[in-house]
C-alpha cells in the first residue's frame, strides 16, 4: 500500500516542501533487507531507519516483516538531519495498515524520534510554517518545543506533540490535543524594549556617545580606537539599547535565520531586541560569513538587523576581515556550491573596536607608547584600506578622568532619550526613501544618490575639497562624509547639509589624518 505526507527542507533561510512516499508490500525472507531510502537522503536521513523502528515498537504497534520503500521527493535535493523521523513514522503505519490515517497527506509534518517515541526538537520551524501555509495544508504537526515558534504563522493550524502517539491522535481527530495560539501582535509587543544596559550608566564619553548615537541614526559602521580600560566595548555592547525597535517584519526575518540555525529558545516565538553578536577574533572566515558542507548561516546573518561587534579588530585574521567587505555592500552573502546556491541576509551594523598600537598607548594623553619606529603603521595595516574605507566612524576613545567617574549620578542622556532622537532621524530617512524598497537610512545609499540628495553650500565643498586633498581620501570615503553629514543633519531636522554637519563629519576620520600613525 502507497501513503504519502508532507514534510519540509531548509534551504537558506526559506523551507522546500518535502513528499514523503512509503510503499509497502511483499514478504521478506529472513536475512534480506528489508528497508530501503531513495531520495538522496544523507546518514542522519538513512539511520532514522533504526529511531522509527524502536518508536512504534515502544508504542504498542508493530514493524511488520515486509518490504518498505520510502521515497523523499524531489529526489535530485539531498535530505540532511533528522526531521523526517515522524513523518515517516507516520506512513509505515499506515502503509502496513495498522492505521488509518485519512487526509495524511494534507498535513505537514516534522519531527525527531527518540528512541521511546518522544519528540525532539527540529530547526527552521519558522520558514517551515511558512511554506506549510502557502501549500494551504490543513494543519502542521511538530515537537512541542517548536512549537511557539511556528504558531507566529497566522492562518495555520500548528499542533505541538510531545511523542508518536500524540501525532497518531491529531491525525485519527479524536480530539484531545487543540491547535496552538498564539497572538502575534501581543506577543510581539510583551517585553518589545527591555534591555540591562542603559547609556545613562556610562561617566564622561560624551563625543563617543555623540558618535555613535550619529552611528544608529543612519546606520553607519563604526570603529573605536583606544587604549585598554578606556570603555570601547562598554560602549559598543550599549548601541543596540538605542537602535529603533525592530518592527514586526525585521523581528521574522531575524527569527527566521535563528531558527534554521537552532539558537531559538523553546520559550521564546519571535526575537524582539535587535541582536548583537561578538565573535572572538579566532573565528574562521566560514563561521563569520556562513557556508561549511552543509550550508548554514555565520555570525554576519546572525547579526542580520543588528550589530556586529568585533573586538581588537587587528588580531582576526586577515582573510577573515577581507570577506566582510562585499557583504558590507550588498547586504547579503551568497554560499555557492556545485549543485546550488543560498542567500543569507546580512544587513547589520558594523561596530569595531581596536588600541592604537601593540602596547595600546599610541597617542595616550598620561602614558607613554613603548612601540618602536614604524610599529603603530604596521599594526594599523593588519586592517585592509577597502575595509577601513567601508567605516563611515573612526572614533578615538580616551580614558575617563577620575573627576568624572567619581560623580556619583551621571547627568548623562539615557538610552531612551538617545532612540527617541535616532527614531526621529529615522523617520525623516524613512520618507526620503519612501520609493527605494532595499534602502531605509543614510548609510545605504548608493554613490549616486548620495550626489543626488546630499546637497552643499559653496562654503561647505570648499571645506570638504581642502579635507580630501590634505587627508588624501577615497571616492569611498568622500562619499562616506557626505552620508555621515546627511545624518548629523537629520539628527538637527535640517534640510541641507550644512558646513558645520560636514565639519563633524570630517573629524570622524581619524584613520586617515597622516599624523595618526606617526
Amino acid at each position: 500500500m502507497l501513503v504519502q505526507t508532507i514534510a519540509a527542507a531548509v534551504q537558506g533561510v526559506e523551507a522546500q516542501k518535502i513528499i514523503v512516499e512509503v510503499n509497502a508490500g511483499g514478504t521478506v525472507a529472513a536475512g534480506k533487507q528489508m528497508y530501503f531510502m531513495v531520495g538522496l537522503p544523507d546518514k542522519a536521513v538513512m539511520e532514522g531507519f533504526q529511531r522509527i523502528e524502536s518508536a512504534i515498537k515502544n508504542i504498542g504497534y508493530m514493524m511488520l516483516r515486509l518490504k518498505l520503500v520510502v521515497n523523499l521527493a524531489p529526489a535530485n535535493f539531498r535530505k540532511e538531519g533528522s526531521a523526517y523521523d515522524l513523518p515517516i513514522a507516520l506512513c509505515i503505519l499506515a502503509a502496513t495498515k495498522q492505521l488509518i490515517l485519512e487526509d495524511l497527506d494534507h498535513y505537514m509534518i516534522i519531527g525527531e524520534l527518540a528512541l521511546d517515541g518522544k519528540l525532539r526538537p527540529i530547526k527552521g520551524a519558522l520558514p517551515m510554517a511558512i511554506r506549510a501555509r502557502d501549500e494551504n495544508l490543513k494543519a502542521l504537526i511538530l515537537p512541542m518545543q517548536n512549537v511557539k515558534e511556528a504558531a507566529i504563522v497566522n492562518d495555520l493550524n500548528v499542533y505541538g506533540v510531545e511523542n508518536l502517539d500524540q501525532a497518531i491522535s491529531i491525525i485519527l481527530n479524536e480530539g484531545k490535543i487543540e491547535p496552538y495560539h498564539l497572538d502575534t501582535d501581543l506577543d510581539f509587543e510583551y517585553h518589545k524594549e527591555e534591555y540591562d544596559l542603559d547609556f545613562s550608566d556610562v561617566k564622561g564619553q560624551h563625543n563617543i556617545k555623540r558618535s555613535l548615537e550619529i552611528s544608529a541614526a543612519g546606520s553607519h559602521n563604526v570603529i573605536l580606537i583606544g587604549p585598554p580600560g578606556a570603555g570601547k566595548t562598554m560602549l559598543a555592547r550599549r548601541l543596540p539599547t538605542i537602535l529603533p525597535t525592530l518592527n514586526l517584519e525585521e523581528a521574522l526575518e531575524t527569527t527566521k535565520i535563528h531558527s534554521v540555525s537552532g539558537l531559538l529558545n523553546a520559550k521564546l516565538s519571535l526575537i524582539k531586541s535587535r541582536p548583537f553578536r561578538s565573535p572572538h577574533h579566532t573565528i574562521s572566515d566560514v563561521a563569520l560569513v556562513g557556508g561549511g558542507s552543509n550550508p548554514c548561516p555565520g555570525e554576519i546573518s546572525l547579526a542580520h538587523n543588528g550589530v556586529l561587534f568585533l573586538d581588537e579588530l587587528p588580531e582576526f585574521k586577515r582573510s577573515v576581515l577581507e570577506v566582510l567587505r562585499q557583504p558590507m555592500e550588498e547586504r547579503k552573502v551568497t554560499i555557492s556550491r556545485a549543485r546550488f546556491s543560498v542567500d543569507y541576509p546580512a544587513s547589520f551594523m558594523l561596530v569595531a573596536s581596536m588600541n592604537p598600537c601593540p602596547c595600546g598607548f599610541h597617542n595616550h594623553p598620561e602614558k607613554e607608547c613603548v612601540c618602536g619606529p614604524g610599529i603603530v603603521k604596521k599594526y594599523l595595516n593588519k586592517i585592509s584600506g577597502p575595509l577601513l574605507d567601508r567605516i563611515d566612524l573612526h572614533v578615538e576613545v580616551t580614558p575617563v578622568s577620575y573627576d568624572e567617574l567619581s560623580i556619583l549620578q551621571s547627568t548623562s542622556d539615557s538610552s531612551g532619550d538617545i532612540r527617541a532622537r535616532v527614531i526621529s532621524a529615522r523617520a525623516i530617512q524613512s520618507i526620503r526613501f519612501k520609493d527605494f524598497q532595499f534602502i531605509h537610512a543614510n548609510a545605504q545609499m548608493p554613490s549616486q544618490m548620495v550626489r543626488e540628495i546630499c546637497h552643499m553650500d559653496g562654503e561647505g565643498r570648499s571645506l570638504l575639497k581642502m579635507a580630501m586633498k590634505r587627508l588624501q581620501l577615497s571616492a569611498r570615503a568622500y562619499d562616506r562624509i557626505l552620508k555621515v553629514a546627511r545624518t548629523i543633519a537629520d539628527l538637527s531636522s535640517c534640510k541641507d547639509i550644512q558646513t558645520k554637519h560636514l565639519a563633524e563629519a570630517i573629524q570622524y576620520r581619524s584613520l586617515d589624518r597622516e599624523s595618526w600613525s606617526s
